[in-house]
């Protein structure tokens, strides 16, 4: 399928691996000029070339300063997919500290909500454009692990509204994209999450993802998500064949959550 990005200009934040890579690859792919931003390089690329910015989007003024690189080389801005984030393994509610929850906010809800502040007016100025947020499907599960990351991504929800709400009409469209568990580097690199988690629960580090999703709903855990898999799912959303489409919220997660 055409998803008719050719000559279109999107920024995805997060972009050196998992979904912002795969993403930024796969717009790449489908024509569009993808613009990927994080702080480190990439480990090894392949595939379609994509164009970076190397920045640290925790620095309040980052967002301004990526939105006029991308002007300058590229002379506009269509879209914007907001996927930078993470969590952390916590000890309950009452042991998390409130640099902790500051932080954690930062990250994962006001760095989307700069960047997207930053990116409008040149999204706004295109017309027919998009913004896709990166949320999770913590968001919507009471946890002890990370309540303060799933607090922030439950905020980014309410941002996306906001936003689909006043932009619409004006040629800006908003949703959001919701993984469940995915094979990235937060739960299969040492150090993170994953390895936080596997050590919490006793089980083979090798073993955690496998772990993480027969626990939740073993019936419906044939597959953990790749990915590619809620990349695709990004890249219609950011493209123009979803112009109908805005204030919403797409769940890629095996049917975990299977809200009504």
């Amino acid at each position: 399928m055409d998803l008719q990005l050719k000559d279109r200009v999107i920024l995805v934040t997060g972009a050196s691996t998992g979904i912002g890579r795969a993403t930024a690859e796969l717009l790449a792919a489908e024509g569009a000029t993808a613009v990927g931003v994080s702080r480190n390089p990439a480990p090894g690329t392949s595939g379609p070339q994509v164009d970076h910015i190397f920045a640290d989007l925790t620095a309040p003024a980052a967002g301004d300063r990526i939105v006029e690189t991308i002007l300058k080389r590229h002379g506009r801005l269509d879209g914007l997919v907001n996927n930078l984030g993470g969590p952390d393994l916590r000890n309950g509610f009452l042991g998390i500290t409130e640099e902790q929850w500051l932080d954690m906010f930062d990250l994962n809800f006001h760095v989307a909500r700069r960047m997207s502040k930053a990116a409008l007016p040149a999204l706004l100025a295109a017309g027919d454009s998009a913004i896709v947020h990166v949320s999770s499907s913590s968001a919507h599960l009471g946890t002890r692990l990370n309540p303060d990351y799933a607090a922030a991504k439950l905020a980014l929800l309410s941002l996306s509204k906001t936003l689909a709400a006043e932009f619409t009409s004006k040629g800006t469209r908003s949703n959001v994209v919701t993984p469940g568990l995915t094979k990235t580097a937060i739960y299969e690199a040492p150090g993170r999450f994953g390895e936080k988690v596997a050590k919490l629960h006793g089980v083979e580090f090798d073993d955690v993802v496998e772990h993480m999703s027969t626990s939740v709903r073993p019936q419906l855990a044939k597959r953990v998500s790749e990915p590619e898999d809620v990349a695709r799912v990004i890249a219609y959303l950011i493209s123009p064949l979803a112009s109908q489409v805005t204030g919403a919220e797409w769940v890629v997660d095996s049917g975990v959550l299977m809200q009504v």
